[in-house]
């Protein structure tokens, strides 16, 4: 051979060499591994099966990751790592040089390649520019495939992801299943999953495991990948997979069932992630900033979402039109705090809701575990006898605060109106009922007796905002219960007349809702109770605060009049 192009081949291999310990170091600095994947150990990880199937074809160079026996001695781009290698080295690039490359062997692995013989030509087939070499290609068949991006720290995930799939055989019972995670230890959590659905599943009876993991794929998981989907989640998340989302939700969800001690689904706490972690603007408010505000205005530290939103919120988490799939009801322990409890069951029992009470004691002193322990009893006891699933909690702090805190789980709250907003101005500043309707994102039913039977609502509406949201819930009520709605709009004199009662009957018509609709003149709060007698309503559906704040304070407001003097049960409207 001549010593021409051998010369010219080890300038070659030097430069090769300096490439080769850059990418080292480069390497160490991103905490990725330079090194080429073992392919006995992802035979021997991966459970990889020789499939016999062989054939001679074009493969694209950037896709061998991998050799069969020399991993070490090359880098991930094929740079050579030994000088011991530079005579053989320079001896295949002068080849090269002057007859072309010839084909090597490789097995295929998924997307990936690994080198049995024609490591060199690989290595120089790079360095000369080419992109693709010819190879005689031998199949291998894996449950879980590489891909040419894996390091060899993805060989534990993808190795526990072998061990799962051969527990499971989730490959073969659901094939277009992709439940790819990012960090290893996760599909030991998945099995445990499936393990405790698959005995509260088997309470009654024997259920063959292979049924048990299609069911919780079908029932448990898939819902919550499918809102992951449709709600974009995994454009917040660069880098993660669904499974490490769902995974994510799972965990969310628990610490929610034990910080509260209400049953929680996947999908509420998928909801509640989302709306926690939307690229929206939030307004935040520092702790010291809020005790400051609480002490002085506790009504102007939040607003509340703004109007639709609840609804929108929570819309695919319900099932079979239930507008209050989830009740929250306030336990006082108090004569009208069961009769708030009474109403919430009445209305479950419509919606086929489920019930959530909690008390809330202002103190850790104030917490008296017999009387919570007797307040348990007679909850559960009006629970069982109503046929409504419910359940019981404890917390400690203001009221208005936990409820609010708490309604985002549910979608409407329930209390007993004992202490309605007083007409006077420093008695409004400081009322709890007043703070819970501006802070509570859900719409709240404030009991004032014993239950009614929700038979005859009235819906107040003035075309604003809120009695929109009036409007939505009353057109529900009517359409889903068939109630015949009583449809008042009250005309002031101080103030331009206004035709929103048009409005009102196409909207409910096309609901298909059964209405009376009525104009009345006067003083608003007056008209809708005088209406609401006249027409023997045991229901009031209206909009919240319509004024700022401040503003409601100083003048007072329509809500607070009516909350002081109905007699039945007053629906206020996000």
């Amino acid at each position: 051979m001549d010593i021409g192009p051998v010369s010219t081949a080890l300038r070659d291999f030097r430069r090769a060499r300096r490439k080769a310990d850059l990418q080292e170091v480069i390497a160490r600095l991103t905490g990725r591994s330079a090194l080429l994947l073992s392919y006995q150990e992802v035979r021997q990880k991966l459970k990889a099966e020789e499939t016999g199937k062989r054939s001679l074809q074009e493969i694209p160079l950037d896709d061998i990751v991998g050799s069969v026996g020399r991993y070490k001695d090359f880098t991930r781009k094929f740079l050579p790592r030994l000088e011991s290698d530079k005579e053989r080295w320079a001896r295949v690039k002068a080849s090269v040089d002057a007859m072309g490359l010839q084909p090597i062997d490789v097995y295929q692995v998924g997307q990936v390649y690994f080198v049995l013989d024609g490591h060199h030509r690989v290595s120089v087939a790079k360095q000369i520019g080419a992109e693709t070499i010819l190879a005689n290609v031998i199949e291998v068949h894996t449950k879980v495939p590489l891909s040419p991006e894996d390091q060899p720290d993805d060989l534990i995930i993808k190795a526990e992801y072998t061990d799962f799939l051969e527990h499971t055989h989730l490959d073969q019972l659901r094939p277009k299943a992709d439940l790819k995670v990012t960090a290893p230890g996760r599909y030991d959590l998945i099995e445990e999953q499936i393990q405790v659905y698959g005995c509260n599943l088997s309470q009654e009876q024997e259920i063959p495991y292979e049924e048990v993991v299609t069911r919780w794929y079908d029932e448990v998981y898939n819902p919550v990948v499918q809102v992951i989907r449709e709600r974009g989640i995994l454009r917040e998340f660069p880098g993660r997979t669904e499974t490490d989302l769902y995974l994510w939700v799972s965990k969310y969800r628990q610490e929610l069932v034990d910080e509260l001690g209400w049953r929680i689904d996947s999908e509420t706490a998928s909801a509640d992630l989302i709306n926690q972690f939307s690229s929206k603007p939030r307004r935040v408010i520092s702790r010291v900033g809020e005790k400051i505000l609480d002490a002085v205005l506790p009504d102007e530290i939040e607003a509340g979402p703004k109007p639709g939103q609840w609804h929108e919120e929570r819309e695919w988490t319900r099932e079979n039109n239930k507008l209050f799939a989830d009740i929250l009801v306030a336990i006082t322990g108090r004569k009208s705090g069961w009769h708030a409890v009474d109403q919430g069951l009445t209305l479950a029992k419509y919606e086929g809701s489920e019930i959530h009470g909690v008390h809330v004691a202002r103190s850790e002193g104030q917490l008296d575990q017999q009387k919570i322990s007797s307040y348990q009893d007679i909850y559960t006891q009006k629970c069982t006898s109503s046929g409504i699933n419910g359940d019981f909690a404890v917390d400690v702090g203001k009221v208005p605060r936990i409820i609010s805190e708490r309604a985002r789980w549910t979608d409407l709250v329930v209390i007993s109106l004992n202490y309605p907003p007083a007409p006077r101005l420093i008695s409004r500043l400081s009322s709890g009922l007043s703070t819970l309707i501006r802070r509570c994102p859900r719409p709240i039913l404030a009991v004032p007796g014993p239950a009614t039977g929700l038979e005859r609502p009235l819906l107040a509406f003035d075309g604003s905002p809120k009695a929109e949201e009036a409007l939505y819930i009353g057109a529900h009520i009517s359409g889903m219960w068939n109630k015949q709605l009583v449809v008042v709009n009250i005309q002031e004199p101080e103030r331009a007349p206004a035709n929103v009662l048009a409005h009102a009957k196409q909207y409910l018509d096309e609901q298909g809702s059964q209405a009376i609709l009525l104009e009345r003149h006067g003083q608003v709060a007056s008209q809708i109770i005088k209406t609401a007698s006249e027409y023997e309503c045991d229901l009031i559906i209206m909009g919240g605060y319509g004024f700022k704040p401040l503003i409601e304070i100083a003048l007072g407001s329509a809500v607070d009049e009516v909350l002081r003097r109905s007699q039945i049960p007053v629906l206020i409207c996000r």
